[in-house]
């Protein structure tokens, strides 16, 4: 019998059997090798800190299945699927669980070059991608990334393979800002968003953390004109207010939000991975089995931990 991941209510996890549905046409059968939690995304679902009215209140209803990230291996193929076989390698944008059927077209080949606990970070990955693009870097552009947590992660390498040449990484973990170093960041700051001092004012402020009060702190940090993204989806939003620099500065606001189906940025990502230009290694700071699942989610509220992922390869 196949298992998931379920919230069953608000600060109750569970694991769940479950029959898979029959292959249908065009669809194939994944087996999940490793599953990555979005840590954010999915500790605002578990503990409900999201207001009424917000797109949070819309979309989340318990019980609530968890996941988007998963990598693993075809374990069938449907009625007319011709460009995947059994035994390849595969990303899907499907929850955390051993056993899923779905489109062929929805998944992405996964090179042999990268390893299945790094290719996991793909939809984080996209994320921030979808970050980038809504930044619109330029050659030699300066950035400011708040939060070094996983999207800021992915948020300072994408930085750096659009051609930004400063790069600073902003947080108070001093293994976050190890890493950001490791993926391509300038420079450091060791302090919270309220309190960050360096040199020069960037172009392109990215807010990654989902904290409404950090807001404002990301308006001052921005260049005349410049821009701020944000990245971060706060499940306050009501709290979140314009200062004085939009108006007397300049500065432009733009939100960020993932997008699905597009599976030519998930082929970007793993393009640049497999050929090193996106370093991914040492990311996933920590593996469980899923029935361990309550300590992998007291690990994700531990700022010391980065990629939190299940391993269902012996499930």
């Amino acid at each position: 019998m196949a298992q998931r991941i379920l919230f069953r209510a608000k600060d109750h996890i569970g694991l769940e059997a479950y029959e898979p549905e029959p292959l249908a046409e065009g669809s194939v059968r994944l087996h999940t090798r490793y599953s990555l939690i979005s840590s954010g995304t999915e500790g605002i679902v578990l503990r409900g800190l999201f207001d009424p009215g917000t797109h949070w209140a819309n979309w989340v209803s318990y019980p609530f299945r968890p996941g988007y990230s998963a990598v693993g291996v075809v374990a069938a193929v449907g009625p007319g699927v011709s460009d995947l076989e059994v035994g390849d390698r595969v990303a899907a944008r499907v929850g955390h669980a051993t056993d899923h059927v779905v489109p062929a077209v929805s998944c992405t080949r996964v090179p042999d070059e990268v390893p299945l606990d790094q290719a996991c970070w793909f939809g984080l990955a996209k994320i921030g991608l979808v970050g980038a693009l809504a930044a619109g870097y330029e050659l030699g552009d300066s950035v400011a990334v708040i939060g070094a947590g996983p999207i800021g992660q992915m948020s300072v390498r994408w930085a750096v393979a659009a051609g930004a040449t400063r790069v600073v990484a902003i947080d108070t973990v001093p293994k976050r800002l190890e890493m950001a170093l490791q993926g391509g960041a300038t420079e450091v700051v060791a302090a919270s968003a309220e309190d960050a001092l360096f040199r020069g004012k960037p172009r392109v402020v990215v807010d990654t953390t989902g904290n409404a009060a950090v807001f404002a702190s990301a308006l001052r940090l921005a260049a005349d004109h410049g821009r701020v993204v944000l990245l971060g989806d706060s499940g306050s939003p009501a709290t979140q207010h314009l200062t004085s620099d939009v108006i007397t500065r300049g500065v432009t606001v733009v939100g960020a939000h993932d997008k699905h189906g597009t599976n030519q940025l998930h082929e970007t990502f793993f393009q640049l991975a497999r050929t090193g230009r996106f370093d991914l290694s040492g990311l996933t700071t920590h593996v469980f089995a899923p029935s361990d699942f309550q300590a992998a989610y007291d690990a994700c509220a531990n700022r010391a931990a980065l990629g939190v992922a299940f391993d269902w390869s012996h499930v």
